[in-house]
Parts: structure tokens; C-alpha cells; sequence
């Protein structure tokens, strides 16, 4: 099978790790990828939101599969232009995807199917949580316990462009729960925890994911499946009854309060870190199952393993106001010498040099027995690694690993 992977992020280089992995897979594309999915095979200077370009692209390169990586392309419509055309896409349609694209159609397919979501408030006042109704990279959510930042929330979610949803503050465990889905069957992955601010102890703005581990306490099977009939199957179901089944990867992100767990938002595709804590886990063909739901046949049986995975992200050190380019990044190959993995999400290479090219520049993993084991050699991997600005979080999945409660 000829696969072309849509991106060029930490998630879609953690993606292609593990596609290559398959019995089944011929060659691996990537468009427009970075030098990580070098390594393991043909990246094409074709943006992801290039529909023409990417449909003469599978064309020229006879694509049996196409696996989008991020929403964007997915909400304008990728998944339309590339279907019409005769090809495999994993990815929702444009109809579909606006359960990512637009918050207040999500909250409606929410209340309508009856799926336990945190509730909207008619008059902001704090504690409460203001989002940009549209896409925004990770960005446009504002946590805000005072005048000040229910303020500054309204004001950073309006000058992110259209509407804003000001919604209930809901206490708890935030887990990400990822299922593959051919727009029936829906198949979960092992859940995980993401760490979105950017400072220790959950301090400072948002961003798009700093780290991540896998699996979470107290999430085994039983709980996992009870949370898809609670919440991944109402919403296939209406969306199918919309007229909009969605096929591909729906990602919930929830809040497991003390009365029950609470949607707070839906996601259209692989999460970004929490893919690079959950792929390494998953047992079985993913090629077959992602070639499954794309063509209305999921049978492919994926299995969790034992132990667990931890992501640090590396970033640049204005994160997440600014990005960087161009500065030279040390250590790689020897992270990876320590068995860890080690995810390109934003570099580039400049005269054979591997350099910085984003905010969110590398991503550490490590599988271990426990998730002590995976942190520690994790944060061992990342001690290798050098670039000028570097920034990172230290306590990812610190408190899981000792029992306790991230709240």
C-alpha cells in the first residue's frame, strides 16, 4: 500500500513511525513532512492545505491511502476534494469535521444527542472558560478565575476572529480519548493526559501541548468502553443522522468530574502531543485499521500493550507568543541512542544542519514498564538535547507517576 501522510508536526512524524511498522505498506510520502519523516520516506513540498496540489501529487505518486494529520485541511474540506477524485482519505469530510471547526455546532450536537457536556453561561463572570468558536491551534481556550482574566479571556478569544462561547469552569481529570471510527464501529486507543499550559504546575497561557502520558490511572478497559457508549457513539449516531457521518480519528477531550465525566471539546483528528504517547502502546496492524475506517470496513483489531509512554516537548523560548527558525539544534541522535524517540514537530534543515523552524520544536518519548521508569528516561533522553532558548516543562506526568491526581 502507497501512503501519503498530510503535515509535517511531531504527530505526523510519530504517525509514519508507526505506519512503517506495517507488513502492509509499500512506500511512505509525506507533504510537505520534515527531516524526522526523511528518515522513513519521501517528503513532498506540497502544503497541507493544498487540495489541487496534494490530488495531482496522490495521482502522480498512485496513493492507495491518504492520513491527515492536522484540522485545518480537514475543516476546508481536504477529505471532499480528495474522495471526489476516487482516493482512500482517513479523515472526516468538511460537514464532519466542523465538530473540531466550530465549537457551537459541537455544543449543539452535544446537547442533542444527549452526551454530558460542560454547560453554556448567558453572562461571563467568573470562574468560567471563554473559546474562540473556531480553529486555533490549541490556543483559543481561556481558563479565567478573576475579573482580569475573564477580561483579557474575552479579549484574546475576540481578536482570534469570529464568535465566542463562554461556558461553566468544570473540576476534575482532563483525559484525551482517542477512537478510530469507519462512521459505526468505533474502536478506542489507550487514553492519555496532555499537559496544554506552558509553565509547571499548569501556569501560564495555553498552548498547543507541552507534553503528554499514557495510559492514564483509573482509565482500564471497562471505563474506556462505558466513556465510547457515553460519548463517542451518541455523536457518531447524530452525525450520521445530520447527514454527516464521520469517519477517521474522533478525538473527545473530557473531564472526568465527580459527577461523571463532561465533554469539554472535540477534536477531528490524531491529538498533538498525546499521539506520541499513545501510538507507541498500540498492538496490532494501525495501517489496516486506518485503511478499514477509510474505506467503511473497520475490522482491524488494535490492542493496548503493558507499561506506559511519556512526551516532553521541547520549545523555543517564546513559546507560544513567538516561534524561532533557524538555530541549530545538538543531541538528537544521542536522546535517541538512551532507546527513546525522539519526533520532529518543527524543525528544518539549513546546509545539512538539522535547525528550529516553530514554536513546538522536538518531541521526547520514552516507553518504560510504569510510568515512573517512561518519565525518567524520558527526561534522561532530553538532557541530550541542546538548542539556544529550549524550554521545557518538568513536571509532565509528574503526578501520575507519583499517584497522584493532576486536577
Amino acid at each position: 500500500m502507497n501512503v501519503l501522510i498530510v503535515g509535517s508536526g511531531g504527530r505526523e512524524h510519530a504517525l509514519a513511525w508507526k505506519l512503517s511498522q506495517s507488513p502492509s505498506l509499500e512506500a511512505l510520502h509525506a507533504a510537505p513532512g520534515n527531516p524526522g519523516i526523511a528518515g522513513l520516506g519521501e517528503c513532498h513540498p506540497v502544503r497541507a492545505e493544498d487540495g489541487e496540489g496534494l490530488l495531482s501529487l496522490c495521482r502522480e505518486l498512485d496513493i492507495d491511502l491518504v492520513v491527515v494529520g492536522p484540522e485545518a485541511p480537514l475543516v476546508v474540506g481536504l477529505v471532499d476534494t480528495l474522495r471526489r477524485a476516487g482516493i482512500a482519505v482517513f479523515g472526516p469530510t468538511a460537514a464532519a469535521a466542523r465538530i473540531e471547526g466550530s465549537k457551537s455546532f459541537a455544543k449543539e450536537v452535544l446537547e442533542t444527542a444527549g452526551v454530558p457536556t460542560a454547560a453554556r453561561l448567558s453572562i461571563a463572570r467568573p470562574p468560567c472558560v471563554v473559546k474562540a468558536d473556531g480553529l486555533a491551534a490549541g490556543k483559543g481556550v481561556f481558563v479565567c478565575l478573576s475579573q482580569d482574566e475573564l477580561d483579557s479571556g474575552l479579549r484574546g478569544a475576540a481578536a482570534l476572529g469570529g464568535d465566542v462561547m463562554v461556558e461553566e469552569l468544570l473540576e476534575g481529570e482532563e483525559v484525551s480519548l482517542f477512537a478510530v471510527t469507519d462512521g459505526s464501529t468505533a474502536v478506542a486507543l489507550a487514553p492519555a493526559q496532555d499537559f496544554k499550559r506552558v509553565g509547571e504546575q499548569d501556569t501560564g497561557p495555553n498552548t498547543g501541548g507541552m507534553g503528554s502520558y499514557s495510559p492514564v490511572p483509573a482509565l482500564g478497559e471497562p471505563e474506556v468502553e462505558e466513556l465510547l457508549e457515553i460519548v463517542h457513539r451518541p455523536v457518531l449516531a447524530e452525525l450520521a443522522r445530520r447527514g454527516s457521518p464521520f469517519s477517521g480519528l474522533l478525538y473527545a477531550g473530557l473531564m472526568l468530574t465527580e459527577e461523571g465525566p463532561r465533554v469539554l471539546e472535540f477534536n477531528c483528528r490524531f491529538g498533538d502531543p498525546e499521539t506520541q504517547s499513545i501510538l507507541p502502546r498500540v498492538e496490532g496492524d494501525v495501517l489496516g485499521a486506518l485503511w478499514g475506517a477509510a474505506t467503511g470496513e473497520l475490522r482491524s483489531p488494535l490492542g493496548v500493550g503493558e507499561g506506559a509512554a511519556v512526551t516532553i516537548v521541547l520549545a523555543s523560548g517564546d513559546y507560544p507568543e513567538r516561534s524561532d527558525s533557524g538555530t541549530p539544534i545538538e543531541g538528537v541522535e544521542e536522546a535517541e541512542g538512551t532507546g527513546a524517540l525522539v519526533f520532529h514537530a518543527g524543525t528544518a534543515k539549513q546546509g545539512g544542519r538539522l535547525v528550529t523552524n516553530g514554536g513546538r520544536i522536538l518531541d521526547v518519548t520514552a516507553a518504560a514498564e510504569d510510568l515512573v521508569a517512561a518519565r525518567t528516561a524520558a527526561y534522561e533522553a532530553v538532557g541530550r538535547i541542546t538548542f539556544a532558548g529550549m524550554r521545557f516543562r518538568r513536571d509532565i506526568a509528574l503526578a501520575a507517576a507519583e499517584g497522584h491526581v493532576r486536577s
